[in-house]
C-alpha cells in the first residue's frame, strides 16, 4: 500500500510569505553613473543603510542582482531575538574577553529596541508580536546550561529570561520532546516578507534607487573613488555597502572567505484553525532549541499553520528534497499533527562566521554587515543602520561588532565543502547527547 503523500494539493517551492508579499521589481530604475553611495544587496542590511543615508543627504543606490524580495530577507522564519544567541556555541569570551562579549549582548538587545521603534515609526504592517521565544532544551545538560546564562542574558541583554522545567512545558509547547527550556519575553515574531515590502516602500519614499537584476561582477579603488563594475554598466561610488551576507559572491573576494553559507529550509503545513494551532502552542510564542543541528517552528502569523525549519541537509539539497526530512523532524516534536500536509517547502542562505559573531567593519572604503550566523531579522537591520551612522559621522564611538578579527582559514574559498562531514558529526553528538540523556 503506498504511503499517503505529505503535500497538499496547491503544494509550491516558493515561501509561504511569499503569497502575501512576492518578490518583484517595482520602481526599478537602471543603476546611475555616479552616486555617493552604492549598496550591494537589497535585504535587511541593505534597505536599512540606505534609508538611513538617504534621510541623512546622502544620494544611494541599492544594486540587486535578482528581484526585489527574492533572497534570504523574505526566505527566513521571521522570527526576533533581542541578543540571546550571540556567540551561542562558540567560546567568544576566550576570544573577545568578557567586557566584549557583554557589550554584544548589549548592542544586540538594543538592535531589538531598534527593530520594534522602526517598525511603529514607520507604519510597517508585518503582523509584529513581542510574543517571546522558547528556547527548548534537548537534553538536561542543555536545560542545566541554560540556567548558567540566565543571569548574563538577563543583566545584558535585559532578556526577561527564566527557565521553565519539564514538568511545566506543557505551558508553553505541547511535547515530550524537550527537558524543559528557557523563555525569552524579549522576542517575537513578524512576516518577514511584509517587513521587506514595507522597507522597499520607505526607502523608495526616501529617494533611494533600487536597481533590479543588476549583478554586481567586481569592485574596485579605494573610499572616496570607488568603481562597481555591474551587468548594467559602471557605477562610481564614493562608499560602497556590502550586505549579501549568505550570498556572499567571487565579486567581494576577500568577504566570501569570511562567511559560511549554509542553507535552512522551512515547510509551512496546511491551515490548521487557531484552536489546534492554540493546542500545540499555548501560548503562541515561537520556539528554537538547543542541538547543534537546531529546529525552529512557530505558529503562523495569522495563528493558522505551523511553519517549521532546520538544517535539513548539509549538501545542496533542493526544497523538495529536504521536505520529508523536515516532515519527520516537526512529527518528532509534535506526533499528534500526522497525516497533516504542507502547502509550502522553500530554502535560504544564511552566513555563519568562524567565530560565531556578527561583522560590521570596513575596507578600503567598503562597508560590510555579515554573519548573521542565523539571527539575520533584527540583527541585519539593525548593523545596516549602523553602517549608515557611521558614513554619516552620526556615531561617537565604535559598536560592539566593529572592526572585530574577522579571520578566515587556510583552503577556505566560500565554498563550504567540510559541511557535509561537520553536519554528520552534529547530528550524531546530538543523537548521542539525547541517547544518554535516557
Amino acid at each position: 500500500m503506498a504511503e499517503p503523500s505529505i503535500y497538499a494539493e496547491n503544494f509550491k517551492t516558493d515561501p509561504y510569505w511569499w503569497d502575501a508579499a512576492p518578490p518583484d521589481a517595482e520602481g526599478d530604475v537602471p543603476p546611475p553613473a555616479r552616486v555617493d553611495v552604492a549598496i550591494v544587496g537589497s535585504g535587511y542590511t541593505g534597505l536599512s543603510a540606505a534609508l538611513e543615508l538617504a534621510r541623512g543627504g546622502r544620494d544611494v543606490v541599492v544594486l540587486e542582482a535578482q528581484r526585489f524580495g527574492e533572497g534570504a530577507s523574505t526566505r527566513n522564519g521571521g522570527m526576533l531575538s533581542g541578543g540571546v544567541n550571540v556567540g551561542k556555541g562558540g567560546d567568544i569570551e576566550r576570544l573577545y574577553g568578557a567586557d566584549r562579549v557583554t557589550a554584544m549582548l548589549e548592542e544586540a538587545s538594543g538592535s531589538f529596541a531598534h527593530l520594534e521603534a522602526l517598525i511603529e515609526r514607520e507604519g510597517i504592517d508585518c503582523r509584529f508580536k513581542k510574543t517571546g521565544r522558547f528556547v527548548g532544551a534537548h537534553t538536561p545538560a542543555a536545560y542545566r546550561a541554560q540556567a548558567d546564562r540566565l543571569d548574563l542574558l538577563n543583566s545584558a541583554a535585559d532578556a526577561d529570561a527564566r527557565m521553565v522545567p519539564r514538568d511545566r512545558q506543557h505551558e508553553e509547547i505541547a511535547t515530550e520532546f524537550y527537558h524543559g527550556g528557557m523563555v525569552v519575553e524579549r522576542a517575537g515574531g513578524l512576516h518577514p516578507a511584509l517587513y521587506h515590502k514595507g522597507l522597499r516602500t520607505i526607502c523608495r519614499a526616501a529617494g533611494v534607487k533600487l536597481a533590479a537584476h543588476t549583478v554586481v561582477h567586481g569592485i574596485e579603488g579605494t573610499e572616496g573613488d570607488l568603481t562597481v563594475q555591474t551587468s548594467r554598466g559602471v557605477v562610481r561610488a564614493r562608499q560602497v555597502v556590502l550586505g549579501t551576507n549568505g550570498y556572499t559572491g567571487a565579486a567581494t573576494p576577500w568577504h566570501r572567505r569570511r562567511v559560511i553559507p549554509v542553507a535552512s529550509y522551512i515547510i509551512a503545513t496546511e491551515p490548521l484553525g487557531e484552536a489546534r494551532v492554540r493546542e500545540l502552542f499555548p501560548t503562541l510564542r515561537v520556539i528554537a532549541d538547543t542541538k547543534r543541528v537546531l529546529y525552529y517552528f512557530r505558529p503562523s502569523p495569522d495563528g493558522t499553520r505551523v511553519v517549521f525549519g532546520g538544517r535539513a541537509s548539509f549538501r545542496s539539497r533542493t526544497a523538495l528534497e529536504t521536505a520529508p526530512v523536515l516532515y519527520r523532524y516537526m512529527l518528532g516534536v509534535f506526533p499528534q499533527i500526522e497525516g497533516v500536509r504542507i502547502t509550502h517547502a522553500w530554502n535560504g542562505n544564511v552566513a555563519f562566521t568562524f567565530d560565531r559573531v556578527p561583522h560590521m567593519g570596513d575596507r578600503d572604503g567598503v562597508h560590510y554587515a555579515l554573519g548573521c550566523n542565523g539571527s539575520g531579522v533584527v540583527m541585519m537591520s539593525h548593523l545596516g543602520h549602523r553602517i549608515a551612522l557611521k558614513i554619516l559621522g552620526k556615531t561617537n564611538r565604535p559598536g560592539a561588532f566593529d572592526n572585530l578579527p574577522f579571520e578566515t582559514r587556510p583552503f577556505y574559498h566560500g565554498h563550504p565543502w567540510f559541511l557535509p562531514t561537520v553536519g554528520a558529526w552534529y547530528q550524531m553528538r546530538d543523537w548521542l547527547d539525547r541517547r544518554w540523556a535516557g
